[in-house]
């Protein structure tokens, strides 16, 4: 089979969670045959690439970009329903003539894609790897910090948080005046469709996306949270179906450690506020010194972000950097447990999977979509 699968940004410039997910895809389905097609996105404030549309190979995969510089979004209607980039995405799949399409992220493509594919008349699958399909921020998370359950009636949740990315927050610097105009422009876009404000276009944006999705002939979801947080934001539950993610790791024995060495804590992941790095660091400084490691291993640009997790650093933690896919099961059997201390609703993150694949216990917060593959014996909840 001729299999294109789409996914938002790709290696090697971008590693985590949902591109590790597509390149061991994309490698498997090849191992067995089928001849495979990644097709990624360049977001639109990286370098531009030399064309529109550019192509590589990665690990003997043809990988397609799709440059956002060329065809940057210009509100946030077209963050997530690009109208004007159907010539593009239309280009690709009558140059790759794919007989299934799989999307892993519909980030720089857009849900008009999915249009696009069904057009077309190929089939059409997706993986659901976070929450956009319903939330603005994709990370189900409020502007205050706290877990969400998807938009209310009016979205003002949807559109504190839009203020929020937009330096808009907190709430009370609001003055009324403010409050008062996303209000109206929530009450009237629920009755119109017509473009009017981009609150106008954050209310609408459940709605579209919930349309375009019944294109997918077929939704798989990772983790049974996953699957309640669509299926409760009224997604056609006949055609989701639960599928967990698989890892490609040895599984021999962990290494025994010395009864004397001190505790080796790891950390891997992106270096960002919402994977609540530096409440691991926090409470690692409690700790009596000597007493543990502390091992951070993740991309150390030189962020806000960054610079405040070096602040709070100690003799006893170390910054790692990054590795190679090679490299993750001697990472793993160089800590004693794995933290994952995040601060919203993670979807079964295949470090947690490696992690238990290689006999490490974990520490992950208390949140379904990985507290679900806790089992008594392998990792502890906080």
């Amino acid at each position: 089979m001729k299999i294109a699968l789409f996914v938002h940004c790709f290696f090697p410039d971008h590693f985590f969670g949902t591109e590790t997910y597509t390149l061991q895809i994309a490698q498997l389905l090849k191992a067995r045959g089928h001849e495979v097609t990644v097709v990624t996105g360049a977001f639109q404030h990286e370098p531009r690439n030399r064309a529109m549309l550019t192509r590589y190979i990665y690990d003997g995969l043809p990988v397609i970009v799709f440059d956002k510089n060329y065809l940057p979004h210009q509100s946030v209607l077209e963050s997530y329903w690009q109208d004007n980039a159907r010539p593009v995405l239309r280009a690709i799949l009558t140059e790759l003539q794919p007989d299934i399409v799989h999307v892993t992220h519909l980030v720089n493509h857009t849900a008009v894609l999915l249009e696009e594919v069904k057009a077309a008349g190929y089939p059409l699958v997706a993986t659901l790897t976070d929450f956009f399909g319903f939330c603005y921020t994709s990370t189900l998370e409020t502007a205050e910090g706290g877990l969400c359950t998807g938009p209310n009636r009016l979205r003002t949740n949807c559109i504190a948080c839009y203020d929020k990315a937009s330096g808009n927050w907190p709430r009370r610097q609001y003055k009324l005046s403010i409050l008062a105009e996303r209000l109206y422009y929530s009450l009237r876009s629920l009755r119109d469709e017509r473009q009017l404000h981009p609150i106008g276009d954050l209310v609408k944006r459940p709605r579209i996306l919930h349309r375009a999705y019944q294109l997918y002939d077929a939704m798989i979801a990772p983790t049974q949270f996953l699957h309640d947080a669509y299926t409760s934001n009224d997604f056609d539950n006949s055609r989701m179906h639960l599928s967990r993610f698989g890892v490609e790791l040895d599984r021999q024995e962990k290494p025994a450690r010395a009864p004397d060495a001190p505790l080796v804590v790891g950390y891997v992941g992106q270096m960002a506020a919402h994977k609540g790095v530096h409440l691991l660091m926090e409470a690692a400084r409690s700790l009596p010194p000597g007493s543990f490691r502390l091992k951070i291993y993740g991309p150390l640009a030189d962020t806000p972000y960054v610079q405040k997790l070096r602040a709070l650093a100690t003799k006893d933690m170390e910054f790692c950097g990054t590795f190679s896919s090679s490299e993750f099961r001697t990472i793993l059997d160089g800590i004693d447990v794995l933290a994952i201390p995040s601060t919203w609703y993670e979807n079964s993150p295949l470090v947690l999977l490696n992690a238990l694949a290689s006999h490490t216990p974990v520490i992950v917060s208390d949140v379904q979509g990985m507290t679900e593959f806790l089992d008594g014996g392998n990792g502890w909840s906080f």
